[in-house]
């Protein structure tokens, strides 16, 4: 009679290439590496003077686009490791990648045409988009493909392109401002009247979204291919690079704007780029709304189960909630409990995505373990999240009245302690947790 071997007790260990600290250490170097290069190029091109006050003007948006991003993505917030990575992409691997890469096909246009003049217009309307864009766009597809979980729709993609591209046009502003700073110096202009100050005022005060924008039609594309199922796998091959060719269109007309006449720049700046700005805006604040709904519709079966308190779905799907919630812990409890209830959020709002994506066919064969995962580290925090949450859900809860069977009180710092939750209150589940799992299948004893 067979028998089967026996499990071995010891796995074989990785290779060294594969362990994590290796990758990360090697994509840490190749970054340093491409930072100090592209460092000591602009510092060359500008000199020391141009380079620190490039540095100073073009640091000033950097805060306020970040902060923008970080506040689109606070529903179901990324690790702040891919964020980093993406920055440092842009600001040194994309912009080395440019500007020796745009410098070589000028020079070789050039040369070949006899032309400089028509070479550097075709370099900045033809060669700067297709480079820029696709050195960008190298960031979100790694991020596409080995940080898949944190990748799941259109805001993340959103979000990792648009801080790719804000790293790059803050190596990019570096270097035109100190360009211009060195120009001002040889002609002893200053003031307001100074190239420095208007280039700033284009850059800076007029335009710091534009790279964001161009890259985030690229992470747009991504982000609905992160959406798309297993059925449609033409979707998800073609909508990246559509996205590309987008990003790399706009791009294109934005540079070929000085073409267009004596007031070229401002009819594709006040026609183009800003209705485009703003509907591209609409749409993800959108997203992030269907996002809210998303996680109001998903938690409610874990409520049944066990897992959640009533209160918790109506306050997770709201982002006021949220932040009193978190007040709340950080006053009453201290700063480690606010931090807590931050990550019981994140964790909450990942596990509605994850049970949407499993009944829409998109979770893939590792959903539960993911799934047994997350709502680990929902009970290992439940302690201190639970009064903040329940705190958030009464003080933001509608005044009266919801349907039969529902219980409900009038909100506000007036109503009584005791009184019961303005929302559905379930009966009492009948298993515990990890006695069943919500999705995809029942419980075997489940009646």
């Amino acid at each position: 009679m067979a028998t089967c071997p026996p499990y071995p007790t010891n796995p074989p260990r990785p290779h060294w290439w594969q362990r994590a600290w290796v990758r990360y250490g090697a994509v840490a170097t190749l970054l340093a590496i491409s930072g100090l290069v592209i460092l000591a190029l602009v510092r060359e091109q500008t000199g020391t003077q141009g380079f620190l006050v490039g540095l100073g003007l073009a640091v000033l948006p950097v805060p306020l686009l970040v902060a923008a991003f970080r506040w689109l993505d606070r529903v179901e917030p990324g690790p702040w490791q891919n964020l980093l990575f993406c920055f440092a992409w842009g600001a040194c691997a994309a912009a080395l990648i440019a500007i020796i890469a745009n410098s070589f096909a000028t020079r070789w246009i050039a040369t070949a045409t006899a032309d400089p003049a028509g070479a550097d217009t075709l370099g900045a309307t033809v060669i700067a988009p297709v480079v820029e864009e696709s050195a960008k766009a190298a960031a979100v597809l790694l991020v596409f493909l080995f940080r898949r979980r944190h990748f799941t729709g259109i805001v993340d993609g959103v979000v990792v392109a648009g801080v790719t591209a804000t790293g790059f046009a803050f190596t990019e502003n570096i270097l035109y401002l100190g360009n211009a700073f060195g120009t001002d110096q040889l002609t002893g202009d200053s003031g307001f009247a100074s190239v420095t100050a208007a280039t700033f005022f284009v850059r800076v005060v007029m335009s710091p979204f534009a790279h964001p924008l161009f890259t985030v039609l690229t992470g747009i594309g991504f982000g609905i291919a992160a959406l798309s199922t297993g059925r449609h796998r033409l979707r998800r091959a073609l909508l990246p690079p559509a996205g590309l060719l987008l990003a790399m269109g706009m791009h294109a007309l934005w540079n070929g704007s000085a073409a267009f006449g004596e007031y070229g720049f401002f009819a594709v700046y006040g026609a183009f780029m800003v209705p485009c700005f703003g509907l591209l805006t609409w749409l993800v604040i959108w997203t992030r709304q269907r996002e809210l709904r998303t996680v109001r519709t998903e938690l409610p079966a874990y409520v049944m189960a066990g897992w959640l308190a009533p209160a918790e779905p109506y306050a997770l799907g709201s982002m006021h909630a949220r932040r009193l919630a978190r007040q709340y812990a950080r006053r009453h409890a201290g700063k480690e409990a606010a931090r807590a209830v931050a990550q019981y959020e994140a964790y909450a709002t990942s596990l509605a995505f994850l049970r949407q994506r499993g009944r829409e066919g998109r979770a893939g064969a590792g959903f539960a373990a993911r799934e047994r995962e997350l709502l680990g580290a929902l009970w290992q925090r439940r302690e201190v999240a639970r009064p903040a949450l329940d705190h958030a859900a009464r003080a933001t809860a509608p005044p009266p009245v919801a349907p039969i069977g529902y219980a409900t009180y009038y909100a506000g710092p007036w109503a009584p302690a005791f009184a019961p939750a303005p929302y559905p209150v379930p009966a009492r589940p009948r298993y515990g947790p990890y006695a069943y799992a919500p999705y995809p299948r029942p419980h075997p004893h489940r009646p």
